[in-house]
């Protein structure tokens, strides 16, 4: 999820939220592994009056899910797709399960986790998508291995892919972005495509509140979407990981990006006030 922490308002009672929405929050999901598409438990296999299909045609994971806004859309968009939310965030986990309930749909499910996991909740070729909608960017270089957009993850997401699988990274990061690109090649992925302004060239998709939030304050949606081609013997990390080195460092670059990356504001800042130190001293 990205690192934008949801607030608690008043009189919100944690346990009281995660108990009243129960029905939409599967606490074992390492019980459905290689399962997910059957449905079969109360709440999430409920299909429609006169539904000709047995089983989910796909199950895409959403992981990272925040308060689920985007789960919920792509669920009432694709009835026979089961959408599995994933978030590590128990304020998050709560909001989003009520979003399912609150919604109605049979075909979302939120779970209480994080990326780390993928390979102990789903089996191998399980999953025909994984979304990762504005994930926390870790921007330095000792947290870049809590990054799910990375070389490592990739190799890990490879194992519950179906063939022709893809991830799908969406971010207002362009340092993230960029390291994104880098870790494609390095994960034996082929990139399907890319976008720096995805809402303008590839509208009408599903939003999550991240992006709302943010495509209000002025942020670009950078979007790519991967998928795992020959899978490399012995794969090795050579990008640079910390996020500062993505960064354009001339002071017109700096501006014409016109929104900080969250998580490097402070970064940005240092890299202009540099720039104009420097550009005093000719």
């Amino acid at each position: 999820m990205h690192a934008l922490h949801a607030r608690l308002p008043k009189n919100f009672v944690l346990e009281e939220r995660l108990e009243h929405y129960r029905d939409a929050i599967e606490l074992d999901p390492a019980s459905w592994r290689g399962r997910w598409a059957e449905g079969c438990w109360p709440g999430i296999g409920a299909l429609p009056a006169g539904s000709s299909y047995q089983r989910f045609r796909e199950v895409r994971l959403d992981l990272g899910c925040g308060k689920g806004a985007f789960v919920v859309e792509s669920a009432r968009r694709e009835p026979d797709v089961l959408f599995v939310g994933v978030d590590a965030e128990p304020i998050c986990v709560a909001y989003a399960a009520q979003h399912v309930c609150e919604s109605g749909l049979a075909n979302a499910v939120i779970v209480p986790g994080n990326g780390l996991r993928v390979r102990e909740f789903f089996s191998p070729g399980e999953l025909s998508r994984i979304h990762l909608n504005f994930p926390t960017p870790f921007p330095r270089k000792r947290d870049a291995e809590k990054r799910m957009a990375r070389m490592e993850r990739l190799m890990d997401f490879r194992h519950v892919l179906a063939d022709g699988g893809e991830v799908i990274l969406r971010t207002d990061s362009q340092p993230l972005f960029d390291f994104m690109l880098t870790q494609v090649p390095l994960a034996g992925y082929e990139l399907l495509w890319q976008s720096r302004d995805a809402r303008a060239e590839r509208p009408g998709g599903p939003s999550s509140e991240y992006e709302e939030r943010l495509g209000a304050q002025g942020a670009k949606v950078l979007a790519l979407a991967a998928t795992p081609g020959p899978e490399p013997a012995h794969p090795v990390q050579t990008a640079e990981l910390s996020l500062a080195a993505y960064l354009p460092h001339d002071l017109d670059a700096l501006s014409e990006i016109g929104y900080a990356p969250h998580g490097m504001e402070a970064t940005v800042e240092n890299l202009r006030n540099r720039a104009l130190r420097e550009s005093g001293r000719r």
